[in-house]
């Protein structure tokens, strides 16, 4: 196994899992949930979450990943031949496909306006961005067009390989996104009236503590940490041996809540100051923001910064999300890997043309009522990633011996301790909650 790509550093591999973690999920759905959902106290329990639940799932996913060495599938094969923990993997494989389908759908969109911020056409105009949004997700040229070119740079990124192509671009677009974060987060907060977006993510209303926002909070962490699709157990295979995954996994999730946050800090101050309302839901990036940004001095440049920004992480997200089916693709394989980028890329594009179509010529076409967007991110959020996370929990808890896993968590007993009754018994009841909740709703 010598021979197979591996992480170049600590930091590099830190930044490429944040990266997954940290995409559309962090930047466009916090922001909304916690505007929705009453600010500060769903905030609260998101990082309690995040920090509890979702934190002991990825170092399982991380110890999985670095103790096989291979890709999902294979891992779970060599560690437990003749059971069927290996359908983990295949799991994994179709969530990843599926959601980098309607995930590049997402990334053209952004394309679309950054192409738009650039050109100076999104401010001082007094443009309808709600009826522009619409223009925009309906026009079948302009929609295929931008998913082919977000799906040409992620696979341009990954067929150049772990050291090579994920970790380079991870290594230069996390700190690029911390600074663009803060350059609107202090032009944010210095307007007039931002002092009340500051209260309403930290002063908390506690009206809003109750089951119905402990169960939204806890399905934003677990779903922004990227667990439940095999991601973190690919990228874990590049790690050597000798790597201390507790801690590893512990960045990624300081990482993620940061930038969350960080999202929060740029959005709310803004929205508040100009006098909108932070519940405007899942329209807030596409169609809020313009709107704020042109009523700003300087605003068509912090656009431009704005959505640079949001392309950054949707890349940092789709490349770990291309790694994993290209990664099964090749198998135990080291080399073929751009002929396999090539290929995968290819079929979640064509796998996408739906997704990008429902708001255009195929919004009638519907599969339980939804449109063949909100269907695939059903499937895969609600009910794909969930089951995911479910066995990888229970797979960790159950069929590692104490001694083996102890080894591999190479932390203090206390902690480690807390996490197997975590990965045992906490995890998988909080997950079955969420599934019924999401299947039931």
């Amino acid at each position: 196994m010598s021979s197979r790509d591996q992480f170049a550093s600590k930091i590099g591999f830190i930044l490429a899992a944040a990266g997954s973690a940290i995409g559309l999920g962090a930047i466009w759905k916090f922001p909304y949930m916690a505007g929705t959902n009453g600010g500060s106290v769903f905030i609260f329990l998101f990082i309690l979450c995040t920090v509890f639940i979702g934190l002991p799932i990825l170092i399982a996913e991380f110890m999985i990943g670095r103790r096989g060495q291979l890709d999902p599938i294979n891992s779970f094969k060599a560690q437990a031949p003749s059971k069927p923990w290996y359908m983990i993997g295949w799991l994994g494989l179709i969530a990843c496909g599926l959601i980098l389908s309607f995930y590049s759908v997402v990334g053209g969109w952004i394309l679309s306006y950054l192409f738009r911020a650039v050109s100076m056409s999104l401010t001082g105009q007094g443009l309808d961005f709600a009826a522009l949004f619409g223009e925009i997700i309906s026009n079948p040229v302009e929609v295929l067009m931008a998913q082919g070119a977000f799906m040409l740079l992620t696979l341009l990124i990954v067929q150049a390989g772990i050291k090579g192509g994920i970790e380079v671009a991870s290594k230069w677009m996390m700190p690029l996104l911390f600074i663009f974060f803060i350059l609107l987060f202090i032009r944010s907060i210095t307007l007039d009236g931002a002092m009340e977006g500051i209260k309403f993510m930290f002063v908390p209303d506690w009206s809003y503590l109750n089951a119905k926002t402990l169960l939204l909070a806890l399905g934003q962490a677990f779903f922004s940490l990227s667990v439940g699709v095999s991601a973190m157990i690919t990228y874990a295979s590049y790690l050597p041996r000798t790597e201390n995954i507790v801690s590893s996994a512990r960045n990624v999730a300081i990482m993620n809540i940061g930038i969350s946050i960080l999202a929060g800090l740029v959005i709310f101050p803004a929205v508040f100051a100009l006098g909108y309302s932070p519940e405007q839901g899942p329209g807030l990036v596409f169609i809020m923001i313009p709107a704020v940004f042109e009523q700003l001095p300087m605003g068509g440049l912090f656009l431009i910064i704005f959505f640079i920004l949001l392309l950054f992480a949707t890349t940092t997200s789709s490349i770990a999300l291309l790694e994993v089916v290209v990664s099964i693709g090749m198998g135990k394989k080291t080399q073929g890997r751009k002929r396999a980028s090539w290929l995968f890329a290819t079929i979640i594009f064509i796998v996408g043309i739906p997704s990008a179509l429902s708001y255009g010529i195929m919004s009638d076409f519907t599969i339980m009522g939804k449109n063949f967007f909100d269907f695939a991110d059903y499937l895969t959020n609600s009910i794909m990633m969930p089951i995911g996370a479910l066995l990888t929990s229970l797979f960790a808890g159950f069929h590692y011996s104490k001694k083996i896993s102890q080894e591999e968590f190479q932390s203090s007993p206390f902690l480690f301790k807390t996490w197997l009754l975590i990965v045992r018994y906490i995890a998988p009841i909080a997950i079955i909650v969420i599934l019924i909740r999401h299947v039931f709703a």
